[in-house]
């Protein structure tokens, strides 16, 4: 028995449908390729990064005088003592930042205790019953204090 002579099968795909759909597929993965690495930061070490140098004698000065401000603002009422204290603890943080590269403005004082900053712990746990402790808080004189003396100690 014959097949139907009328009857045609299916018509092959020509291979080049093949080779370009191929090409197509790789030229898209090439244009996400190159998007990725052309916009990505350059990945550096840190022992590739030299330390920045920090001048600081002018920067413990500054920062003495940020604290002064706070609290002289603080006394004349135009800062609340709260604000004051958190003003203090975040001058404080700030200058262990600029000072040591560690970025002590977003870390816990959990955080700031497991890192080898010692004083800085020290100071920053003085400073959170006048942040974060029921009313009646501290004097915000006290506050500078301690946080002056983190600062004139530091070396």
């Amino acid at each position: 028995m014959q097949a139907d002579p009328g009857f045609q099968g299916p018509l092959q795909y020509s291979p080049a449908w093949l080779w370009a759909g191929l090409g197509l597929l790789l030229l898209v993965a090439a244009w996400y390729i190159f998007v990725f690495t052309s916009t990505r930061q350059p990945r550096r070490d840190m022992a590739d990064v030299p330390a920045p140098l920090t001048d600081l004698p002018a920067l413990k000065a500054a920062y003495l005088q940020r604290i002064s401000d706070v609290e002289q603002n603080a006394a004349a009422g135009s800062l609340a003592a709260r604000a004051a204290h958190q003003e203090i603890s975040l001058l404080l943080r700030r200058f262990v930042r600029d000072a040591t590269g560690v970025d002590a403005p977003r870390m816990t004082h959990a955080d700031l205790a497991e890192h080898p900053l010692p004083a800085a712990a020290a100071a920053i746990s003085a400073l959170y019953p006048g942040e974060f402790g029921p009313e009646p808080l501290p004097a915000v004189a006290a506050s500078a204090a301690t946080a002056r003396e983190a600062v004139r100690s530091w070396s």
